[in-house]
């Protein structure tokens, strides 16, 4: 993801998942490459965007039509097994919150 996602007009939702890495790749690169076009494939699904610091210490924001788009979401079978995955292997923690957005402003030069 190298780009700040295209999103409608509110409102819509974000899920932020916060997380801090274990040592290592694991497959975790390759795991969230799949996830990222999984996701983008799913109804509902509007973008993404993800950054991770030198510390292992990450942020993506996943954005939707609705809180039945974010359900369905986290219940695809692929996903939950990301998931398990990344809670055997890939995160020391992480957290996950899902926000109403109401408004949105952007600038570009």
């Amino acid at each position: 993801m190298n780009s700040i996602a295209k999103t409608p007009q509110p409102p819509y939702y974000a899920v932020i998942f916060t997380s801090e890495r274990t040592e290592g790749d694991g497959g975790y690169g390759k795991m969230g490459d799949l996830m990222e076009t999984l996701a983008a494939e799913q109804p509902g699904f509007l973008g993404v965007e993800s950054v991770r610091d030198q510390n292992g210490v990450g942020i993506t924001v996943s954005y939707w039509e609705s809180l039945d788009a974010i359900k369905n979401w986290k219940h695809n079978e692929l996903h939950k097994a990301a998931q398990e995955k990344g809670k055997a292997e890939w995160y020391k923690t992480f957290g996950l919150r899902v926000s109403k957005v109401e408004r949105d402003y952007f600038f570009t030069i």
